[in-house]
């Protein structure tokens, strides 16, 4: 290993890939990350957004998987108070489907799997003349209120990145790994830089494969090497609608054929509604919302919500491709959540270890389960640590994300309190970093429209690896529901620009 020029290649740029990445690093493993397109580009930043332990999980007895989302949920509460908070949700009890006792059961036990409460228990709720009957269809009377959080899901792969990256790790986007092969006391991959075309070998005693939904073709194509493990491709699609009631809650909402649907606050003007479970037998991404997906989404909000929803109210939807470990369900639905960690060798040297499966909530013990399998390989490697430590931004007294706020606006006075609440929800504590000397709106350069400035923008691409308007409008921020077509037009010739300058 001491020949090679890293440790560990990791290949992919997703939750998974990206958690691996800062763990090693961060135990003194010269790492490599590449990623074929942007951090989070494919199923990282389709999902529904939420920390949560997994309350439909209980149906299928996977107490384990729930047990340790619960736990990380506390913790990344924690690690990362900027873009994780609380959220209540409302499960309204459907006549004829769950019973309300199996409903009361589940919650008594998703109170009680998680060791430390961090967040308010569960509760019977009244729904008529509440504010969270409100917005519901009369016949719905009674319900269950539940806490869970939120996660700005691009964000907190990015935030990984970044903090493997000041651990010393390499993180190439838009790089691809076009094949890799064991070649005497190392791998040999050879990388591809997508927009210049410049390839080039790179050695590592290491390598995990977090490709995701391709994480199969990585195996067998680019390592030449036969899978073990079976992964089930599901289709997951969201769309986004106006608001469509006032309060900061969600709603979880039972459906006929035993799926859920939830509907979220989304963005201040806006309702996200998902997702669906649609076996995916076509290339792994990008992929769009299909018509009766849509219409199945819109069904859901129609049976349970007074506000009535047609395709037309559909303002944007998206769309992943979830790599699921197939555990042979019948339904889409019914596959499991967990993770399954497969490490191939040669005589005991030279490893891939192969992610299938997994959510968001429980990336970071994926990553310390993955760094375990590989101790063995690497003698003398570092502990473990990710579990105290905050990542890039959330190092906010307290925890005090208000509290951070107040702070903010008071030393920066010129911001208008919307704009200082959207940056201070970004980058928390890099806030300052991005904003400089400026004492003015006029110090931060030109506006593209909503407070996005060339000062943010200069940001997101000197530190955040953004190379296109879409990396910044739709996964560094949600800004592309929120900005004039003018304003968009204005920032994707600011971009170009800016490429063509970067290759001359």
């Amino acid at each position: 290993m001491d020949a090679s020029d890293y440790d560990l290649l990791v290949i992919g740029g997703g939750i998974n890939g990206a958690g691996i990445a800062r763990d090693a690093a961060g135990r003194g493993l010269r790492v490599m990350l590449c990623e074929r397109g942007d951090l989070a580009e494919f199923t990282s930043s389709s999902s529904t957004k939420l920390i949560h332990g997994g309350l439909r999980y209980l149906e299928h007895y996977e107490f384990r998987l729930v047990r340790e989302a619960l736990a990380e949920r506390g913790r990344l509460l924690r690690l990362a108070p900027h873009i994780i908070w609380p959220l209540r949700f409302v499960l309204p009890h459907d006549e004829g489907l769950r019973p309300a006792w199996m409903l009361r059961l589940g919650l008594f036990l998703y109170d009680h799997l998680a060791r430390l409460r961090a967040l308010p228990g569960s509760a019977s709720v009244t729904l008529p003349g509440s504010d969270f009957g409100l917005p519901l269809q009369p016949r719905l009377t009674r319900g269950f209120a539940y806490s869970d959080c939120w996660v700005e899901d691009s964000r907190l792969v990015v935030l990984n990145a970044m903090d493997a990256r000041e651990r010393g790790a390499q993180i190439r986007t838009r790089t691809t790994v076009e094949a890799a092969r064991r070649d005497g006391t190392s791998w040999v991959a050879t990388i591809r830089h997508m927009g210049t075309g410049r390839s080039e070998a790179v050695h590592a005693g290491m390598i995990v494969n977090a490709a995701g939904p391709w994480v199969s073709e990585t195996l067998g194509h680019t390592l030449g090497l036969a899978s073990r493990t079976a992964v089930r491709l599901v289709k997951g699609s969201h769309i986004v609608v106006r608001k469509l009631y006032e309060g900061d809650h969600a709603y979880i909402l039972q459906q006929p054929d035993g799926r859920i649907v939830f509907a979220i606050p989304y963005e201040g003007a806006f309702t996200l509604i998902g997702t669906t479970d649609v076996p995916h037998s076509g290339e792994p991404g990008p992929v769009r919302i299909s018509e009766d997906e849509t219409l199945y989404l819109c069904d859901c909000i129609n049976r349970s919500l007074r506000a009535r929803i047609h395709p037309c109210d559909v303002v944007w939807s998206f769309s992943g491709v979830r790599p699921l470990f197939d555990d042979a369900a019948a339904k889409a639905s019914a596959v499991t959540r967990d993770y399954v960690l497969d490490v191939s060798d040669r005589d005991g040297r030279l490893p891939v270890l192969s992610v299938f499966g997994g959510k968001i909530t429980t990336y970071r013990r994926l990553a310390e389960h993955a760094l375990a399998k590989l101790a063995p390989y690497r003698p003398g490697m570092k502990p473990a640590w990710t579990g105290d430590a905050v990542l890039p931004g959330g190092d906010m007294p307290g925890a005090d994300f208000e509290g951070f706020l107040a702070d903010l606006m008071a030393r920066r006075p010129f911001l208008p309190p919307a704009m200082a609440r959207r940056l201070a929800r970004a980058y928390g504590t890099r806030t300052d970093g991005l904003l400089g000397t400026a004492r003015t709106l006029a110090d931060l350069g030109a506006d593209f429209g909503e407070g996005l400035t060339e000062a943010e923008v200069a940001y997101l691409i000197d530190r955040e690896w953004a190379r296109s308007a879409q990396d910044i409008l739709w996964r560094r921020s949600k800004l592309g529901l929120h900005l004039p077509p003018e304003g968009r037009a204005r920032l994707e010739a600011y971009m170009e620009a800016k490429a063509k300058a970067e290759a001359a």
